[in-house]
């Protein structure tokens, strides 16, 4: 841990709730949930207005409609949070080039590098905590300048410290923890804010009689390794008491790569699982390549009707971002699960993550006779990818699946599917938001960010004057 607090740790206020807010005059000061809407939808993001209802993030989304059925419920805008995020995160690289983001909303910082930093150095000891809250300050002040949200910050010796005053200073503050606070900070405060504490652990100690921060340090080391293990029994025990010396990272490796989706009603159809494979795989190696990146693994997740979870993998001679090669890989995963219960859940992933693709110049020539063959005898053979699985030639039966697999109906989305939430533009009144939809109908409220609440329309669903768009920016 470090003697003085430049640690930084920065969490927007929840964030896709907030974005919302900003973005729709009509819902501020208001219950905003985001997240997925259908029968079996999680929470992302609950604004403050519907926490005081009991509403949370992993939350069903069931469960949070009947805590607060007053509330606007609204999809995620995933490009319009990054473009966001984006912004947040330039100015956090203005401070420090050591910059740790742990999602779109947090991050670490370490004030102590750069031109900066070394300002900050020289800093007499006396003047340290006035020095960096004054630096916490303006950059609170500047993203609600460049964003229009708010940020909570915590500043400390180290990233535990500055996690948990980021979390004190919620919503829209910031708390600094000195040299020598640190135990009467932590001291008072319920053992599940330390790491890795969740309910069962809890639970555990608090059989043992252990509820605060401050009675687990009492405990010792050696009576938490006793009740916990070695390993977690001792990092609790230094969490307590304030140890933390893990640096600020700039580059976290990525693992894995992946994609899934839950389904509204557990699919039972064998070629519709098939399809909806198929189609993950192609999100997973879209995803893959926009990232740079290529993989040797593939991962198949299926979760049943009844929760039980299978993940199998299959392991490539090399790494791979040929969509071809995952989605035929993914294909041969999903055969070997029994399907017939219905599934609720579907995942395709790559791990085993590398920064090129091997290539395979025999493959590649063999396939490009294979192309010449097929174009001579009108055979349709199958054309691969430059990496393959460590697996014999497909069987006649694996052929057959592929045909069905290559046949199978793929789900068409409806012609007019619009979602709460979704940008739109009509040619007479400009840009709007929906509100909600259903009986052939459209409701639309037409506003910008940053103007004042608009009006409310309805129209066809198939208004041909009616459009989606792109989301506006928060600040013009």
């Amino acid at each position: 841990m470090r003697s003085a607090p430049t640690v930084l740790h920065l969490d927007m206020d929840a964030f896709y709730a907030s974005v919302e807010q900003a973005s729709k005059p009509s819902l501020r000061g208001k219950a905003v949930i985001v997240g997925g809407l259908g029968p079996r939808g999680v929470v992302a993001t609950a604004s403050y207005e519907a926490r005081v209802h009991g509403v949370h993030s992993a939350m069903a989304m069931a469960h949070a409609r009947r805590l607060c059925p007053h509330a606007a419920y609204l999809i995620p805008r995933f490009a319009l949070y990054r473009r966001v995020s984006d912004t947040v995160m330039g100015l956090l690289h203005e401070l420090s080039p050591l910059v740790e983001p742990l999602s779109l909303d947090e991050a670490f910082v370490d004030l102590e590098a750069g031109e900066r930093g070394e300002r900050l150095r020289a800093t007499p000891p006396e003047a340290m905590a006035a020095a960096v809250r004054e630096t916490g300050e303006r950059l609170r002040a500047d993203i609600t300048a460049a964003t229009g949200l708010t940020a909570s910050v915590g500043i400390a010796g180290s990233k535990l410290l500055a996690k948990i005053g980021s979390e004190a200073a919620k919503p829209d503050g910031l708390v600094v923890i000195e040299p020598g606070t640190e135990r009467a900070f932590l001291g008072p405060k319920p053992v599940r804010t330390l790491w890795g504490v969740g309910p069962a652990t809890a639970d555990h100690l608090r059989r043992a009689g252990i509820t605060t921060v401050a009675e687990v340090a009492e405990a010792g080391e050696a009576e938490l390794v006793r009740l916990l293990g070695r390993a977690h029994g001792a990092s609790l025990y230094a969490m307590a008491i304030g140890h933390d010396d893990r640096p600020v990272v700039a580059e976290r490796d990525v693992k894995s790569i992946s994609v899934e989706d839950t389904f509204d009603v557990d699919l039972t159809d064998r070629a519709r699982v098939r399809a909806e494979v198929a189609r993950l795989a192609d999100r997973c190696v879209k995803r893959l390549r926009e990232a740079g990146r290529s993989g040797r693994t593939v991962v198949l997740k299926v979760r049943h009707y009844d929760f039980t979870t299978l993940t199998r993998s299959e392991t490539l001679r090399a790494p791979t971002d040929d969509p071809v090669v995952v989605r035929e890989t993914a294909d041969r995963l999903i055969e070997a699960i029994d399907t017939t219960g219905g599934v609720r859940l579907l995942g395709v992933g790559v791990a085993g993550l590398a920064d090129f693709t091997q290539e395979d110049l025999f493959a590649q020539a063999s396939q490009a006779s294979q192309a010449i063959q097929a174009g001579l005898t009108g055979r349709p053979d199958r054309v691969g990818g430059d990496a393959r699985p460590e697996t014999r030639d497909a069987a006649p039966e694996e052929r057959r699946a592929d045909t069905a697999l290559a046949s199978a109906p793929v789900p068409e989305p409806p012609a007019h599917r619009w979602r709460p939430g979704q940008d739109v533009t009509h040619e007479e009144y400009g840009p709007g938001w929906v509100q909600g939809s259903g009986v052939g109908r459209v409701t639309v409220r037409f506003e910008v960010p940053g103007g004042v609440p608009g009006r409310v329309r309805t129209f066809p669903v198939d208004d041909p004057r009616l459009s989606p768009s792109d989301p506006l920016p928060l600040v013009s």
